[in-house]
């Protein structure tokens, strides 16, 4: 079981088009979600449906759907209940640390975090809660919310669709293409904490 939720392909075809809908939309703004392979579901889906298995036009517009209602309902969640999550114990589901990193973001690029978290894992769900515990202005949120999740949900998915297309049996290479994109969602967060590093060393003793 372990397996299916580990892999792109499995869940694909564990849960089907609903399922990836669902998955997007708990990643993008239910904290629990960030655990969810949500670059590499969104490859895959494109992967899918340069084979046929899945309809183009239906995932892109759901996907698409899934990303800024999840969201919404982040910044709702947030806006709400979310100054829980600066006093919630750490779990093996939840740190503070992810919240800290979001916070990061936050402090160097403002409202743009939207946009550009949607590509780094973790931050880009609890981005929206930050932005709702902010009281981010509403229509400041939707515009950059309805632009991240068209580059992201629709864009990832057309890079997968494309290479499908481009590429004969990309099927078989899907995993070292998984984990590349992987490594590339991971390296933001590698270089804050590159930079936190190094942070120290340079304030005067």
């Amino acid at each position: 079981m372990q397996a299916v939720f580990l892999d792109p392909q499995n869940l694909i075809i564990t849960f089907g088009t609903i399922g990836l809908f669902l998955i997007v939309f708990a990643e993008s703004g239910l904290f629990f979600g960030f655990f969810l392979p949500g670059d590499s579901l969104l490859f895959t889906a494109g992967l899918f449906a340069a084979d046929g298995i899945l309809n183009l036009p239906l995932i892109l517009i759901g996907c698409f759907i899934a990303a800024v209602t999840g969201d919404q309902v982040g910044y709702w969640f947030g806006k709400r209940v979310g100054p829980a999550l600066f006093r919630r114990p750490d779990s093996r589901l939840f740190r503070q640390e992810y919240v800290e990193r979001a916070q990061g973001f936050f402090s160097r690029h403002g409202a743009k975090t939207i946009v550009l978290a949607r590509f780094v894992p973790i931050v880009r769900t609890f981005a929206p809660i930050l932005a709702g515990v902010g009281r981010m202005p509403y229509r400041t949120f939707l515009s950059f919310n309805v632009i991240g999740g068209l580059l992201w949900a629709v864009g990832v998915t057309l890079l997968g669709f494309w290479l499908g297309n481009l590429i004969p049996d990309i099927d078989r290479y899907l995993l070292p293409i998984i984990a590349v994109i992987i490594a590339l969602s991971v390296l933001p967060m590698a270089f804050e904490w590159w930079r936190r590093r190094r942070e120290p060393a340079k304030q005067p003793s």
